[in-house]
C-alpha cells in the first residue's frame, strides 16, 4: 500500500501556500472528523446575500492554524519560550477548534440539540481523538479550556484577538467582497509580544487594533446581522423545530439517518455520548438541504412554506427598530395570516416573530487587548487610542427586528 506524503502544502487564496507541519496535523487534517468541515459552511446561508459566500469551516481551521505558526515564529524571535510539545498543542488547539459545529454552523444549537454548544461538542471530538492518538492532544485540549498555566497561550486561542477572529474577520471579508473587514492580521501578529504572561500589542501596532476593532463592527452590521441573513438563519433554525415537533407527533419525514436520529431524540449535554458523537460526524449541511427539498413537497402548511422560502429564497420581510416591537404589530400580521389560511395561531408564529440584535465590537470587561507602550507602561487599547470612536464600540447596540410574510405568501 502506497504511503501518504505528510508534508504536503495547500494553496490557500488568503495567505498563499500553507504547510502542515508535522506527521500528526497532517493525521488529525486526514482524519473524517476533520474532514466533515470541508461540508460545513463558514457563514450559515451568508451565501443567500453574498454570492461568494460559500467558503467552509475547513478552510478556516487551516487559515487559523497558519496564522497561530506566524504568531509562534514571531513570539520565539522576540523571547518568548515556547516547546515543541507548547506548540504542537497550539497547532492542534486552533485546528480544531471549531470541529464541533454542526450543518450551517450555528442553526442546530438553536433547534434540534438542547443547550449544547459548538464548543462543548468540539471538546468531546479532541478528547475521542485524544484517545485515537494515545494521549498526543492532551496539551491541546488543556490550552482549548482554558486551563493551561501559560495564559498568553489560551489567548491565542480564545480572547478578543485571537488567531480565530484574525483569519475569520479577513477570510469573511474576502469571500464575501465586504472590503471594510478586510484586516491586516500579519501585521497584527508581527506587533504581538508576552509581558507577565499575558498577550499585548506593541505600540506601533496600535493604529492595526484599531482597524481590527472598526473592521469587526462593520462587519457585524453588513454581513453577520445582515438583516436577509438573520431571516434565513431563523427560517432554517424554525423548520429544525418544526420537523422535530412533528416528528415527535409520529408524522413520517423523509431524511438522512444521521438527521433522522436528531429529529427523533432528545439530546441535550448529558446525553451526548460517544454514539451520539459518530452521529453527529455524520451530519453536515448536505443532510440539510437534501431534507429541506424533500420536505416543501410534505403536506404540512408550515413545513413545506418554510422549505420553499429557503430554497427559492423568497424569505420573510424584515423590519429591524431601535426600539422593541410592539405585540400588537405583530398580532396584526398573526391575525392576517391565520384568516388567510385557517392556520392556528401557533402555526403562525412560525412566520411571525420578533427577536434582537447586539452587536459590541470590543468587550472592555472581558480579558482587554492591551497595549504595551514605549515606557513598558501596559494600557488598555481604549485609553491607549487616540480615536475616539473605540470607547463607543465597546457599548453594546441593541436592535429589535420583525419578521413576517410578504403579501403574496
Amino acid at each position: 500500500m502506497k504511503s501518504n506524503n505528510k508534508l504536503k502544502i495547500f494553496n490557500d487564496p488568503i495567505y498563499g501556500f500553507i504547510t502542515i507541519p508535522n506527521s500528526l496535523i497532517f493525521d488529525l487534517i486526514q482524519h473524517k472528523y476533520f474532514q466533515r468541515l470541508r461540508r460545513i459552511t463558514q457563514m450559515g446561508l451568508s451565501y443567500l446575500v453574498y454570492p461568494g459566500a460559500h467558503h467552509t469551516r475547513f478552510h478556516h481551521a487551516l487559515g487559523s492554524m497558519h496564522l497561530m505558526q506566524k504568531a509562534i515564529n514571531v513570539l520565539r524571535f522576540k523571547g518568548v519560550t515556547i516547546s515543541e510539545e507548547e506548540e504542537n498543542g497550539l497547532l492542534i488547539a486552533i485546528l480544531l477548534h471549531d470541529i464541533g459545529h454542526g450543518p450551517f454552523s450555528h442553526a442546530m444549537e438553536h433547534s434540534i440539540v438542547n443547550n449544547i454548544s459548538h464548543e462543548e461538542i468540539s471538546l468531546q471530538f479532541m478528547e475521542k481523538l485524544n484517545r485515537e492518538f494515545n494521549g498526543s492532544l492532551t496539551l491541546a485540549i488543556s490550552i482549548f479550556r482554558g486551563e493551561y498555566p501559560r495564559r498568553f497561550m489560551c489567548q491565542l486561542i480564545s480572547s478578543q484577538l485571537d488567531m480565530d477572529r484574525a483569519d475569520y474577520l479577513k477570510r469573511d471579508s474576502f469571500y464575501t467582497g465586504v472590503a471594510e473587514g478586510n484586516i491586516n492580521s500579519e501585521r497584527l501578529i508581527t506587533m504581538l509580544n508576552v509581558v507577565n504572561d499575558h498577550l499585548v500589542v506593541e505600540e506601533k501596532g496600535i493604529y492595526s487594533v484599531e482597524k481590527f476593532l472598526v473592521a469587526r463592527r462593520f462587519m457585524y452590521w453588513q454581513v453577520y446581522l445582515h438583516k436577509t441573513g438573520i431571516v434565513a438563519e431563523q427560517l432554517l433554525t424554525r423548520t429544525l423545530k418544526r420537523a422535530k415537533e412533528l416528528v415527535q407527533k409520529g408524522v413520517q419525514l423523509n431524511c438522512s439517518k444521521p438527521l433522522e436520529f436528531f429529529l427523533t431524540s432528545e439530546v441535550n449535554l448529558k446525553s451526548f455520548d460517544t454514539e451520539t458523537l459518530e452521529v453527529f460526524a455524520k451530519l453536515d449541511d448536505y443532510d440539510i438541504v437534501a431534507a429541506m427539498k424533500l420536505w416543501r413537497e410534505h403536506e404540512d402548511f408550515v413545513l413545506s412554506n418554510l422549505c420553499e422560502m429557503i430554497i427559492d429564497r423568497d424569505l420573510l420581510k424584515i423590519k429591524i427598530k431601535n426600539k422593541i416591537i410592539k405585540n400588537s404589530d405583530l398580532n396584526i400580521h398573526n391575525k392576517a395570516l391565520m384568516d388567510k389560511y385557517g392556520i392556528s395561531k401557533e402555526e403562525a408564529d412560525y412566520f411571525v416573530f420578533t427577536g434582537e440584535i447586539t452587536n459590541v465590537a470590543y468587550q472592555n470587561k472581558k480579558e482587554n487587548i492591551n497595549i504595551l507602550l514605549k515606557s513598558g507602561k501596559i494600557k488598555d487599547i481604549v485609553k491607549a487610542s487616540d480615536q475616539l470612536n473605540l470607547k463607543a464600540l465597546s457599548k453594546p447596540v441593541t436592535k429589535y427586528y420583525m419578521c413576517y410574510p410578504k403579501k403574496k405568501m
